[in-house]
This record gives structure tokens, sequence and C-alpha cells, in this order.
């Protein structure tokens, strides 16, 4: 039995929870942090962890979960959260943030402590909540879903890494959201698209039957409809969220802003490379149609309701339908600010009543 097998079986989703994973260790602050065994879930066997600040190689000689079969499971890598501390300094965030709103709202404790504060690390807090909304008596066990999200988080480290980078986008830049724990309760854009990511990946691995259930699933939930095959990045905000569409082969950059009812479609029958290319820090104002494969240049902006057919060059931008470059294409006026960082739709405008 694999180890997120046994956890899958600890009432996760029939109440708090009352065990801790088999891949988690202690860390300072009461924050626990799971990790993902570098070798796979229940090899056992040991390699060498990837570079950089955000992973920790953690010695597991005192693992949390005594019943689990954790023999010789020695090393293991962890995502080492937004800093140079083993603190996930998100999760601790979030927790934070849960455990205030329990204290002013004890009517919300059972939720919260089921949904967040009985969970050992991000990975599995969100795999669950995803799973009580996408999973079902009807199609996929909650239990079974659990277990598939919950190993596709926690083997792709670019994703750990996204999921915190998104909470921290939706919080900077959506004035509306006062919590990063809201933002994870509650922020339908935030949750597609993480359920993105582990449908993405099961795409990649070849379980396309499976990843186009996520897909079906969160259409219908969140009104939201993003290929399994697209490709986004981190940092990403999806403002509202309500009736997007990204196609099968779609990219979209680090650090973008969309707002609600935006299509990164195709123009036909076509097959291939067919949708848009949307660049780093890029800002797709509401109602806007993306559609062929185009280029949406770094810092460009398209603004609310245009329909883009033709390349946007960097840091200009697009308005209008059919949609054209502010400035005119010759001398296009050119920005000289991140605009899905600033949110700013209407600095373009001289329209006046």
């Amino acid at each position: 039995m694999s180890a997120a097998s046994v956890f899958a079986r600890a009432s996760l989703l029939r109440g708090p929870l009352r065990h801790s994973h088999p891949r988690c260790v202690a860390a300072p602050a009461m924050v626990a942090s799971c990790v993902a065994s570098s070798s796979g879930a229940g090899s056992g066997a040991a390699t060498a962890a990837p570079s950089g600040p955000r992973f920790k190689v953690a010695d597991l000689s005192f693992p949390c979960f005594g019943s689990a079969d954790v023999a010789g499971a020695a090393k293991y890598v962890m995502p080492g959260g937004d800093s140079e501390e083993d603190v996930d300094q998100v999760w601790a965030r979030l927790r934070e943030e849960a455990a205030g709103d329990v204290e002013r709202e004890p009517v919300l404790r059972s939720y919260y402590q089921s949904a967040i504060l009985s969970h050992p690390c991000l990975e599995s807090a969100l795999a669950a909540h995803l799973a009580a909304k996408l999973g079902g008596p009807d199609h996929v066990p909650r239990g079974a879903l659990f277990e598939v999200l919950f190993d596709a988080f926690l083997a792709d480290q670019e994703a750990q890494q996204a999921i915190r980078a998104d909470l921290s986008a939706v919080s900077e830049r959506d004035p509306a959201c006062s919590s990063t724990a809201h933002c994870f309760l509650y922020y339908k854009g935030f949750l597609a698209c993480q359920a993105h990511r582990a449908a993405h990946r099961l795409w990649k691995s070849g379980r396309k039957a499976l990843a186009l259930f996520l897909q079906s699933r969160v259409s219908e939930v969140f009104a939201v409809d993003i290929h399994p095959g697209a490709r986004i990045g981190k940092g990403i905000l999806l403002d509202h969220a309500t009736g997007l569409v990204v196609g099968e082969t779609a990219v979209i950059g680090d650090n973008v802003s969309i707002l609600h009812n935006v299509t990164l479609g195709g123009t036909g029958k076509e097959s291939g490379d067919r949708h848009p290319k949307i660049g780093d820090g890029v800002l797709v104002g509401a109602g806007t149609q993306i559609l062929g494969n185009v280029r949406i240049g770094e810092g460009a902006k398209v603004g609310a309701g245009s329909v883009v057919l033709k390349e946007v060059p960097a840091r200009t931008t697009a308005v209008g339908n059919p949609a054209k470059l502010v400035g005119g294409k010759e001398n296009p006026m050119k920005l000289d600010k991140m605009p899905s960082l600033t949110m700013d739709h209407t600095s373009w405008s001289d329209y006046v009543i």
C-alpha cells in the first residue's frame, strides 16, 4: 500500500484528520511540511535533491506517522516555502489566518478544521478541498480523488511553487481578497487553476481519461474550462474566472492576470498548435476573445471586450473589436509598468462621457 493510500484511509473526508501523513516532518512554529520521496512514493530509495532554495532535504529519523512503513526512506525532498527557512511561509500564514477566522466565527470551526487546520501541509489541504468539491458517489469517490490529486501535487515540485505563487498573486492583486485563507477556500479561479495543474500532470503522464474527467468536473463546478493539455505558469490570477475557456495548445506565462469570460481559443477545425500564447506579465480584460496561434507579448494589456486575432507586441495595449494597438501600429504606446501587477484596466483610454 502506498503512503498516500495509507493517508487517504485516515477518515480524511469524513471529518477532521486524526493522523499525520507518513511523508511529513516536524518543522518550527508548529508547521508540518509534506514531503515527496525523491524516487517515488514508498520506494525508499534516495536520490540527489534538486538545487535551489525552495527545496530542502529532510531527515526522517523521527517520522510523525509511526505506523507507516518508512524503513530506509531517510531522505525526502520537501517544498521549503518562500524563504531559506524550513517553515513554509505561505502555509504558515494561511493557517494563522484560518485560526483567526475560527476565533472570530466559532460556527466555522468544523469547516476550517476539516479544510485547513487538520492538515499537515498545503498540498494535503488543497487535495482534500478539491476532492470534496469535485468528487462524489456518482462518479469518483472523494477519497480516491484525494489520492490522485495529492500524489500529483507531491510529485510535481513546479506545481508546489506555483500553488504558493498563485495564492500570493491573488492576495497582492485582488483588492477584494483580504485573506489567503479566504482565497484558498472560496476563490474558484484559484481552485480551478490548481485542479488544472493536477490534470495537466496526468495528461503529460498519459492518463488522459482521468485528466479529462477533472477538466469536466472543474467546468461543471466552477464554470471554468481549461483543457488539461494547456500549459500555465506561476503567479496566476484568474479573477472571478466564470466563463474562462483555455484551449489545448494554449500557453500562459508567469505573473499573468486574466478576468472572467475570456476565451483563449482556436479559429476553426484545424488541429495542431492552434491556440494563443500569453507572455509573462500580461493583463487580459473581461470578455476578451483571443483566437488562434497568436502571441500576446510580455507585459502587454488587452482591454475588456476585445477580439484579438493577431500578435500584440510586448508592453503595448490592444483594445476593440477587432483589436487595435493604442497609439497605432507604427508607433504604439509603450507601457512602463507591468499591467498584470498594477491591474490598471483604464489608463489607456481617453474616453469621456
